[in-house]
């Protein structure tokens, strides 16, 4: 069974072409777009096809009837920890130590077969599509989007708080602007690069006890392992993330953690604000300073 957007047309685009209130407001892609057009009664304004030269009346309702997929994700059976959900969008927690997607030598074990299995299990049917992508290592809020229309409309319209224990003293906050590329002898470490792609890390310390700071970052640009090489690259790598120069002496695997989301909903236009607590293994480090300072 197909899902079914719908919008009503605003004063605005009264009398305005079909493809400009399907492109701007609707936010189509070119593409889903053709891809309608070839599906029966794939786009409707009050019950009637709608060509894109067609004009929008103020007040009619436009149907979407969004195309079905098919997942080739294996289903797994697993634990998920969801944050929020409706008939749109997914949030779930992820756990530290698994994959979002499966690769070569992670095949089964991965958030994308846990989430498979859930929906496949509600009768439901979507491809799985992550908007934001944690390393495996790293914990926190994963948004899924459950079709192709609030994929595209979510694409870099999502905004992040991440939570961090590195080491060293950071008396203020900052910001880091530093290209990132590829290291020439790795196919998975980055290093700061002047030809790399540009990416900028802002931070704030939450606190510190002088040889380890928790710090709260928010990013301009979405590099793969920016967070982790930027931190190192001024000296302050996260702990347990020893293939950037921290150490495994208290928790052996980085210390980062998605904690807060906040975007605009793609289909309804309100605004969702998600939060999740840091992991134990984290939460019991920060105990463990904090509590040297009281």
């Amino acid at each position: 069974m197909s899902e079914k957007l719908e919008f009503i047309v605003s004063d605005e685009y009264d009398g305005k072409k079909a493809i400009d209130f399907l492109r701007k407001h609707c936010h189509l892609s070119a593409r889903m777009i053709t891809q309608l057009k070839r599906k029966k009664d794939g786009i409707l304004m009050d019950g009637k096809i709608l060509r894109t030269v067609d004009f929008t009346k103020a007040g009619s309702k436009v149907e979407i009837n969004l195309p079905e997929e098919e997942s080739e994700i294996v289903p797994v059976e697993g634990k998920l920890d969801i944050v929020f959900e409706d008939e749109h969008i997914l949030i779930v927690n992820k756990p530290h130590s698994m994959p979002v997607h499966p690769v070569k030598q992670h095949q089964t074990n991965t958030l994308a077969n846990i989430v498979t299995y859930y929906m496949k299990n509600r009768e439901e049917n979507y491809v799985f599509r992550a908007i934001n992508r944690l390393d495996k290592d790293t914990s926190g809020l994963v948004l899924i989007a459950k079709n192709k229309f609030c994929a595209n409309t979510l694409k870099n319209k999502v905004n992040k708080i991440y939570f961090a224990l590195c080491h060293g003293k950071l008396d203020c906050g900052g910001t880091i602007s530093a290209p990132i590329g590829l290291k020439s002898d790795s196919k998975i470490v980055r290093h700061v690069l002047d030809s790399g792609a540009p990416a900028i890390t802002h931070y704030e310390v939450i606190f510190t006890d002088g040889e380890i700071s928790f710090i709260k970052l928010w990013l301009e640009t979405g590099k793969t392992h920016q967070i982790r090489c930027h931190m190192s690259s001024i000296g302050h790598p996260l702990l347990g993330d020893d293939l950037y120069g921290g150490s495994l002496e208290l928790i052996s695997r980085q210390t980062l953690h998605c904690g807060e989301m906040r975007f605009v909903h793609p289909v309804n236009g309100n605004t969702i604000s998600v939060s999740s607590n840091l992991p134990k293994d984290m939460q019991k480090i920060l105990d463990k300073i904090t509590k040297q300072e009281d």
